[in-house]
């Protein structure tokens, strides 16, 4: 396993990440624990969890599943999604945060998370006061960095501003959707990333599994996919469910057809090959998920695949006209 940097500190995570949002919905304890272990075995040291999945039920399991090892592990979560309609039981206010944090540590089994995130933005408080509570959790050691999620560029900007400005703790680590079919971060958020030396993760790298080509257009989502599930399908189907998105599926799928590529491992591998990614996070729903994607990291793509996928990126978002140059 090749180990990379978070930006510009010192924390290295293994390049593919153990996503558990199935962990305690799709996923059953005994199955997330296997999947788990399997992955540490392999090398993955990088794990991903948040308060919102099956609330708080797969931090409960990912705390069990890494009892006797957590110090082998760069532990994720995050705050800020809504846990409840009660007041100050969502959002990014001093009081939610610091009582989200304790109730993750709880279910988590720990005292530290290494990596906490915002889960998106709030529009409602100050990020100055935001950002002061998650230094505060900084130097009392209960986080270790901290990172962002589902932010625009002149967000981050703005973060980072307010955190050099007060001489706070800074956001070290993105983490945002980013696959073959979805590239808008290309143009102004990975170079702010790449400028100003954060870290980069990948949630959605295989766009909640339109890219692994099982799904048919012409029919309902199967079961037991990102689709179909109780709680995030429409999100999903709202997100990537459309004919433009098949169509550029179907052009994958004769791309990797031609260079005797599996689907979902070249997709993953594409993801990779940027130069300012860190790691993306792997979803699964079986061991049979974890070993067969985490054979992406043994491919190299040449440069007639990469210009495949950027003709289909090209004919799915043509850019006529940007106005940076």
């Amino acid at each position: 396993m090749n180990y990379r940097k978070v930006g510009r500190t010192g924390l290295q995570v293994s390049p593919v990440c153990l996503g558990t949002m199935t962990f305690g919905d799709q996923v059953t304890e005994a199955d997330a624990i296997s999947m788990t272990h399997a992955a540490l075995d392999a090398g993955v040291n990088f794990v991903d969890t948040a308060n919102l999945y099956a609330y708080g039920r797969s931090e409960e399991i990912v705390g069990k599943a890494l009892k006797g090892r957590r110090d082998d592990v760069v532990l994720a979560t995050k705050v800020g999604i809504d846990m409840s309609t009660r007041p100050n039981e969502y959002g990014l206010s001093r009081k939610h945060i610091i009582q989200a944090l304790e109730d993750s540590l709880r279910r988590l089994d720990t005292d530290y998370v290494d990596l906490y995130y915002i889960h998106r933005p709030d529009y409602s408080t100050p990020i100055e006061e935001t950002l002061r509570t998650l230094d505060d959790l900084v130097r009392q050691g209960k986080v270790r960095y901290l990172g962002c999620s589902n932010l625009r560029a002149f967000q981050i900007c703005k973060a980072l501003w307010t955190s050099d400005v007060n001489g706070l703790e800074r956001f070290d680590c993105l983490q945002t959707p980013y696959n073959v079919l979805t590239r808008d971060i290309e143009y102004e958020v990975l170079p702010v990333c790449s400028d100003e030396g954060l870290g980069v993760t990948i949630y959605n790298p295989l766009a909640g599994g339109l890219l692994t080509g099982k799904h048919d257009p012409s029919k309902s989502p199967a079961p037991g996919t990102r689709f179909s599930n109780d709680r995030q399908g429409k999100q999903y189907f709202d997100r990537y469910w459309n004919k433009d998105n098949f169509d550029a599926v179907e052009r994958f799928r004769a791309l990797a057809a031609t260079h005797n590529r599996d689907m979902s491992q070249m997709a993953l591998a594409w993801v990779l090959a940027n130069p300012t990614v860190t790691s993306l996070v792997m979803g699964a729903t079986s061991m049979k998920h974890v070993q067969h994607n985490m054979a992406a990291l043994d491919i190299t793509l040449t440069k007639e695949e990469m210009d495949g996928c950027d003709e289909i990126w090209q004919a799915l978002r043509p850019l006529r006209f940007f106005y940076g140059r």
